[in-house]
């Protein structure tokens, strides 16, 4: 199975669901700090993937996850879409009011320093009453300060640069879970809604509770409720290499 992190995150934001999927699946993280487009870290997880593979992709990563579906979707047997969505950058103002409040936040990674704009970014990534909750604001924040602000630039240049993957969702036949959470300010639920309406299947959106963007580490028990049953389920659908051929991406 591969998991497919968002902006500037890495295995850091699996790693309190990680136990509960060890014992039934080969797990591996992509790597995507080399890539400048959402197509090419879409390239780099099949280059690294088994033949076939579960996919899980959360925010950025789940836009990633469906570019992997555009390009391959004959080698993905199930996919978890998180905390995400799948339109292109709105036109005129919203999509211009977008750029610039990304580009303010690259700004100050390069002013200030990656750690500055991630604890600018984290205010937004959580529930508000978590703010207060110092190991999880620093585990977040210290993950994005382990990466450039060269990095953070290219992922958000891949980001505005975004496809429309509206059509890849009308066009799945896999196995399919949409999560989001309640407080995520990012993500709505709404969006997810829509996403959801895309799919041909009947596929309810599954809400986390007391949780913002950052999901799994906000609310891991109630993450791994939904994902793990899921999963396991379209891992007995039919074939899934994710089980029996090892991966040369990163390991958890």
């Amino acid at each position: 199975m591969v998991w497919v992190p968002g902006l500037m995150c890495d295995r850091t934001v699996w790693a309190p669901i990680w136990p509960a999927f060890e014992p039934f699946f080969i797990n591996r993280v992509a790597d995507h700090r080399q890539a400048d487009s959402l197509v090419r870290m879409a390239e780099q997880v099949l280059e690294a993937a088994p033949t076939r593979f579960a996919l899980v992709g959360h925010s950025m990563g789940g836009r990633v996850a469906l570019e992997v579906c555009r390009l391959a979707p004959e080698r993905v047997s199930s996919l978890v879409l998180m905390c995400t969505g799948c339109l292109p950058l709105p036109p005129a103002q919203a999509g211009q009011a977008e750029v610039d409040k990304r580009m303010g936040l690259v700004a100050l990674a390069h002013s200030q320093g990656v750690r500055a704009m991630a604890l600018e970014w984290v205010k937004g990534m959580v529930k508000p009453d978590r703010l207060d909750d110092q190991a999880l604001i620093e585990t977040i924040v210290a993950m994005m300060a382990r990466q450039s602000a060269q990095i953070f630039e290219n992922q958000i240049s891949a980001l505005i640069g975004r496809r429309d993957s509206s059509p890849v969702l009308t066009g799945l036949r896999i196995p399919c879970q949409i999560v989001c959470a309640r407080f995520d300010s990012w993500a709505s639920v709404a969006q997810h809604e829509h996403m959801a309406s895309l799919l041909p299947s009947n596929t309810p959106v599954e809400v986390v509770p007391d949780a913002g963007h950052m999901v799994s580490l906000e609310n891991p028990g109630a993450t791994i409720k939904l994902l793990l049953p899921f999963l396991l389920q379209a891992l007995h659908q039919g074939p899934n290499d994710a089980l029996h051929e090892p991966a040369p991406c990163t390991p958890p």
